[in-house]
């Protein structure tokens, strides 16, 4: 589910006049239009607010009545009937007041904000004023597509200044809230990228938008309905968006059980007619003295299905670790021979590999090629026991292992086991700033082996149920 979508969704029967029905016996908001005139004319008069001066045509766009219908009882008007524009403050020089950067103020829907504290006589001068109650919107790209905008609370002494980039508007009479949702509706952020000025990275929306552009009038009271119903929904996708991180939790480990199964033999059926894996064991080495069959052994970690064998990673496979060529040497990078570090390794196969060898680092340093389908591990530092798949040969540095399986072993089985066991691994490397695992510690691991059918089943089993989950995954 798309939560944004979802929000703006919402948004839009909002200022359509659509989340809520209309009350008869609301104010009409043309009475409430001719209260805020005749309130803005008295402070005219009284000389506390200026007179709006007419924008130049040249520099302001042609911004047409709301391009949708909108109810009957409601208007449609200027925004500069209904705010005033970047007020000032009147604020004695030793009060104490919100200091508000651009990081201050948050992206998204919250419209939340925080403040460092101040003296007034510091930021009263190059910064924009603004008090309790007020509405900042970013005027900059791409602070204003993100939807930075607020409404400014709980400032020392009620009143605060911050960044130039945002725009402040003092209500006239509106519900301020109702706005603010409008000013982050997917239609208002069009508007005011319609007419974006200045150089990427540095463009701001035309003054119109702010002034000129018309928006919906409800009746004051259907707009405090309207951010009623739209906190009330909001509330219920904040919900929806906490638990979707906890089904991401659960899908971790919903996959770590599954590979419990599979390691413990209770993910598939076993078949009594599959070759033991001890017989598997004695053709890839007929010299190699089997381990055990079931977990009672040596005290072996668990006890296996009959046809299972306890062994090692160093008897299912030949493996080596790589090794770094010096970088004083150009003539040995830049090269034709895939060289990947241990921050390549995904997870999964690996496809792309960022960087290079030459033939020559290849003959002349302890580097060697790992054919494709050879398995890896992480052995140092912060990476340690992730894993992945050649899909093609490759070289890699001192921090990899890579084991080339030997016949009758699954690569992906031995992949799936690593991917199991790699809390063990890390607990080995210790809880130092550099954990590291050796070679031989990995080679002396214990692996739980399946019959080779039964590595295909088990195999396919969790590729199938993978597959589900991170589908799931990637609809949230």
């Amino acid at each position: 589910m798309d939560t944004k979508k979802l929000r703006q969704k919402i948004l839009d029967l909002a200022i359509h006049g659509k989340l809520v029905p209309q009350d008869p016996n609301d104010e009409p908001a043309s009475v409430l239009l001719e209260r805020i005139r005749a309130e803005k004319e008295r402070l005219v008069k009284e000389g506390k607010i200026k007179k709006s001066k007419a924008s130049k045509t040249s520099d302001t766009p042609h911004y047409e009545n709301v391009p949708f219908e909108v109810p009957e009882s409601w208007c449609v008007v200027s925004l500069s009937e209904l705010f005033m524009l970047n007020p000032k403050n009147e604020v004695e020089d030793n009060a104490e007041v919100g200091f508000i950067p651009m990081t201050n103020v948050e992206d998204g829907f919250s419209g939340d904000h925080t403040f460092e504290v101040r003296e007034w006589k510091g930021v009263k001068k190059g910064y924009c004023h603004f008090q309790n109650g007020d509405i900042g919107v970013a005027k900059i790209s791409p602070c204003f597509e993100n939807l930075k905008s607020c409404i400014f609370h709980s400032l020392p002494n009620g009143f605060g200044a911050g960044t130039t980039e945002l725009v402040i508007l003092r209500s006239m009479g509106v519900y301020s809230p109702f706005y603010l949702h409008l000013f982050k509706s997917t239609w208002y952020i069009s508007q005011g990228t319609k007419y974006f000025k200045g150089v990427v990275g540095q463009q701001r929306v035309n003054k119109a938008i702010f002034t000129e552009l018309e928006v919906p009038l409800p009746s004051y009271r259907e707009q405090q309905r309207i951010v009623a119903e739209i906190e009330k929904w909001f509330d219920i996708i904040d919900i929806i968006e906490s638990g979707k991180t906890d089904l991401q939790t659960t899908i971790k480990q919903t996959k770590c059980k599954i590979l419990d199964f599979a390691i413990h033999g209770k993910l598939v059926p076993q078949d009594p007619n599959d070759e033991p894996a001890s017989e598997l064991l004695k053709r890839i080495n007929p010299k190699a003295e089997l381990t055990c069959d079931n977990g009672h052994y040596q005290n072996l970690p668990f006890e296996v299905p009959q046809n299972w064998s306890w062994t090692t990673l160093g008897k299912i496979g030949k493996w080596q670790s790589g090794s770094t060529p010096s970088r004083l040497n150009k003539d040995y990078y830049n090269g034709e021979i895939p060289w990947l570090k241990t921050g390549d390794l995904n997870d999964g196969y690996i496809t792309h590999i960022p960087e290079y060898i030459t033939e020559k680092a290849l003959n002349e340093t302890s580097v060697k090629l790992n054919p494709s389908g050879s398995v890896l591990i992480a052995m140092y530092g912060a990476t340690i026991g992730k894993i992945g798949i050649l899909t093609y040969p490759a070289t890699t540095n001192q921090a990899c292992c890579a084991c080339e399986t030997f016949n009758g072993i699954d690569k992906e089985f031995l992949f799936f086991f690593l991917l199991s066991h790699r809390d063990e691994f890390i607990k080995m490397g210790g809880g130092g700033a550099q954990p590291n695992i050796s070679k031989e510690k990995i080679i002396n691991t214990y692996i739980p082996l399946p019959p080779f059918a039964e590595q295909k089943r088990i195999v396919s089993a969790v590729r199938k149920a993978f597959v589900q989950l991170d589908t799931i995954m990637k609809s949230l």
